[in-house]
């Protein structure tokens, strides 16, 4: 007997068809209001000095598993469940390897901002650094990773018949991108996918108002960089006539004007812009 389609409510409209917008709205436009009005504050504001014994633990620990969960999320949302099927990927495989990967990454996140917010908490100076934006921050970052962890669980449980978000969850989502939300997709999913997902989405909306932002400016340049970086400074040693004295700079020998100070050699300077 086949099973009507839940009705799609007004409140269904609002979370799955209106609000991920206002939240992308708001996401874009205070990242682009932060970094022309606030670059100085744009920082993790970090506390090392402070405390680092704690640090080199939790620090490595939620920002790796982050990544993990974030690489998951990205394979279930937006490849379709025909492609993995195309491969030769079962459901069956599929869903282990994702509870398998997605709760060690999920455990390991929460153990990690656990241990920050322990450090935070009770180390004096590194309390009393903490803005309200960063309390607020803290307690829907844990919520997310907590509801997150929730629905992982609530699928082992639940075996083979627990509900496959690929189904559900992951065509609302690619739907987002192309403007035309699939509503009943989503309206379809269990509450605790749509207590996850607006809790996500209320992070999204904070996120370029807290430290977080900083994660769009990640030092991935750094990675190329040497270890030291070796700079030399011009000397005023040129010689009157005759060829110019050796660690003239070429602007003294085109008559423009030398900037003072030291520049990097062999290696690219972000503040290039500036020159």
């Amino acid at each position: 007997m086949d099973t009507a389609a839940p009705a799609i409510t007004a409140l269904d409209i609002l979370f799955w068809g209106v609000l991920p917008y206002v939240m992308m709205v708001i996401l874009v436009g205070g990242l682009v209001w932060r970094y022309k009005y606030d670059q100085f504050g744009w920082t993790t504001r970090s506390s090392q000095l402070y405390e680092s014994r704690l640090l080199r633990i939790a620090s490595p620990l939620f920002h790796f598993g982050l990544l993990a969960v974030i690489a998951g999320h990205f394979f279930g949302l937006v490849i379709p469940m025909v492609w993995t099927q195309a491969v030769g990927m079962s459901q069956e495989f599929y869903h282990f390897n994702a509870l398998l990967v997605g709760g060690v990454a999920g455990v390991g996140t929460l153990g990690g901002i656990i241990l920050l917010i322990y450090r935070r908490r009770t180390t004096g100076p590194v309390f009393m650094a903490t803005t309200r934006n960063d309390k607020t921050m803290y307690v829907v970052l844990t919520a997310a990773i907590v509801f997150g962890l929730w629905t992982t669980l609530a699928s082992v449980f639940d075996g083979e018949h627990g509900h496959n978000y690929r189904e559900t969850v992951a065509p609302w989502f690619r739907s987002l991108f192309i403007f035309q939300p699939d509503i009943a997709a989503m309206a379809g999913a269990p509450f605790s996918f749509h207590l996850h997902t607006l809790v996500g989405m209320t992070l999204f909306v904070i996120w370029p108002f807290t430290r977080l932002v900083h994660a769009f400016t990640a030092p991935f340049h750094y990675l190329f960089r040497p270890y030291i970086v070796y700079r030399s400074r011009d000397r005023d040693t040129g010689r009157a006539g005759g060829k110019p004295a050796a660690g003239t700079s070429a602007a003294r020998t085109t008559g423009t004007a030398a900037r003072r100070g030291w520049s990097a050699v062999g290696t690219r300077d972000r503040d290039t812009r500036n020159r």
